[in-house]
């Protein structure tokens, strides 16, 4: 017994002196590969799925965004946040944020894991408030007839929270 214990604590600090990582978050990297090795990650696809008028009211509004989320890696990916602005022609009508960027120690995980084998769909709801101040706005949304444009953007990383660095990319759709 004491001989398989001395075994165990050598194997893990012949691992630990080495700088080696015992399990890899790349694949084609293999079992061993050094801690400081920049893993490559693949930029994931967002798509604007859906934006759709759900309720139209003359005092409100409540809309439906939907992205689709795919993942060209072989390795899942971690979606912290995604940002996006909703324009009405050139109107800024709304901003928001799905997810969040873990801060400090990580109390609960309000980020998304995207596997590489189907698409994940993120939606959210919005309302906006009839200021009155808009009203050709707010007739384009009556009559069903807005012309939408949502940039944002999108923050994502390897498996690891430490791993392949923090990504970011941006995008546009126009509806």
């Amino acid at each position: 017994m004491g001989i398989a214990v001395a075994a165990f604590v050598g194997v893990v600090g012949i691992i630990a002196l080495s700088d080696q990582s015992l399990i890899s978050d790349i694949l084609e990297e293999g079992i061993f590969s050094k801690l400081d090795t920049e893993a490559q990650i693949l930029p994931i696809e967002i798509e604007l799925d859906d934006l759709s008028i759900l309720e139209v009211t003359e005092k409100a509004v409540t809309l439906e965004i939907k992205f689709k989320v795919t993942n060209p890696n072989n390795r899942s990916v971690i979606l912290q946040f995604i940002t996006y602005e909703l324009f009405e022609q050139d109107l800024r009508v709304d901003a928001g944020e799905i997810g969040a960027r873990p801060e400090g120690f990580v109390a609960s995980s309000n980020y998304f894991v995207i596997l590489n084998d189907a698409p994940t769909f993120l939606s959210e709801k919005i309302t906006i408030k009839n200021t009155g101040n808009t009203p050709e706005f707010w007739s384009a949304l009556m009559n069903n007839t807005p012309e939408w444009t949502v940039k944002g953007k999108a923050f994502f990383n390897l498996s690891s929270m430490t791993r392949g660095g923090e990504n970011e990319i941006t995008f546009e759709f126009t509806k």
